[in-house]
């Protein structure tokens, strides 16, 4: 097969097609959040390892924008149905069906108001997921179900989902002896180790029960994890240790170079991106800083007012007729902005099937 495809390319064919594949793979911004897609490397690491993404929070982990966010909070747990390959045809029958959920008052358009009490219920179907998946995640720590775990028997089951002998890293743990692990699995362990004492509520006991294993797991749940959370991203970023974020450095661009062209595209246009939230979204009372504060309250998922907000930028990328509200027209024309998925021939028997 690679044979005849080399034969019908041709050599400078050929070349121009290695050329356009190898620009392709330098022309993505240093993005660890873009990898989330991919599978970790077991089960039980998937259990209990804090997840690199937050459904329905705005910023990743490493600071990067939820490329997925408008997706989240607008299909909740049916974001998995609207699939690139699925048949146009059925997406739109779904995406009509949302559009009946979130206009309430059946005056076949959805209001700022509406769609913020749709945001918020997408929001709170990924808050049950996670505290379902908890459960699972608790349970395989918690062995001995009495319901506590301290931080030995945590990084015991991590060891043990890295490959690690279970009986005899909990023979050393115990032993209090050298575990002779590896720089990158150490440094892994102690920024969990930051998190668990953070999610270990007062009167601290180095325990953490369901809820707080929880919070250990998403700090979206927690508020005093979401500032650890912000502490962690401003950390980042802060590059004159002031705790607060300019605009340059909120968009100073992750470490590495620019290789080509087409990779300045793509980072200017990463930049732009991060210049616009700033200013227009995350920097509440435009003075040019960002505090912690305020970071904290963009990434609350549960804020209201962030969320009226939102309901108003969504409605404007698809407002044709600046009337402030969407009509179904308008979120099928633009499905690709709150679905992932386009549609083709949106419009057709829209009206009949409506």
């Amino acid at each position: 097969m690679i044979s005849v495809l080399l034969h019908r390319l041709g050599s400078a064919n050929l070349l121009l097609f290695l050329i356009f594949v190898m620009l392709d793979v330098h022309a993505r911004p240093a993005n660890m959040s873009a990898l989330k897609e991919k599978s970790p490397d077991s089960k039980e690491e998937n259990e209990i390892l804090p997840p690199d993404h937050l459904n329905g929070v705005k910023m990743e982990m490493d600071g990067h924008l939820n490329k997925d966010f408008h997706q989240e909070v607008f299909l909740g747990k049916e974001m998995e149905e609207f699939d690139e390959d699925s048949e146009p045809r059925k997406n739109r029958h779904k995406l009509i069906e949302i559009f009946t959920k979130v206009d309430i008052n059946r005056d076949k358009s959805v209001s700022a108001k509406e769609m913020q009490r749709w945001i918020m219920e997408k929001t709170e179907e990924h808050f049950q997921q996670a505290v379902k998946e908890n459960k699972l995640s608790f349970r395989a720590v918690d062995p001995d179900g009495d319901g506590h775990v301290t931080w030995d028997e945590y990084r015991i089951k991590f060891l043990a989902s890295k490959g690690f002998n279970e009986k005899e890293i909990a023979e050393k743990v115990k032993n209090n002896e050298d575990l002779k692990i590896d720089e990158e699995t150490q440094e892994v362990l102690e920024n969990l180790k930051d998190r668990w004492f953070q999610a270990d509520n007062p009167p601290a006991d180095q325990l953490l029960n369901e809820e707080e294993f929880l919070s250990f797991l998403h700090p979206e749940h927690s508020r005093g994890m979401l500032k650890f959370m912000v502490k962690e991203i401003v950390r980042d970023l802060d590059q004159d240790g002031d705790k607060k974020l300019t605009l340059s450095e909120f968009i100073s661009l992750p470490v590495g170079t620019v290789e080509n062209q087409r990779a300045q595209d793509v980072d200017d246009d990463w930049v732009n991106e991060r210049k616009k939230e700033f200013q227009e979204v995350i920097d509440a009372n435009h003075d040019g800083i960002v505090t912690m504060e305020e970071l904290e309250e963009y990434m609350d998922p549960m804020n209201e007012y962030s969320a009226l907000n939102e309901a108003k930028q969504m409605i404007a990328v698809a407002d044709e007729n600046q009337n402030h509200n969407l009509e179904l027209e308008e979120i099928l024309k633009y499905s690709e902005y709150f679905t992932g998925s386009k549609l083709m021939d949106y419009a057709r028997n829209v009206h009949e099937e409506f």
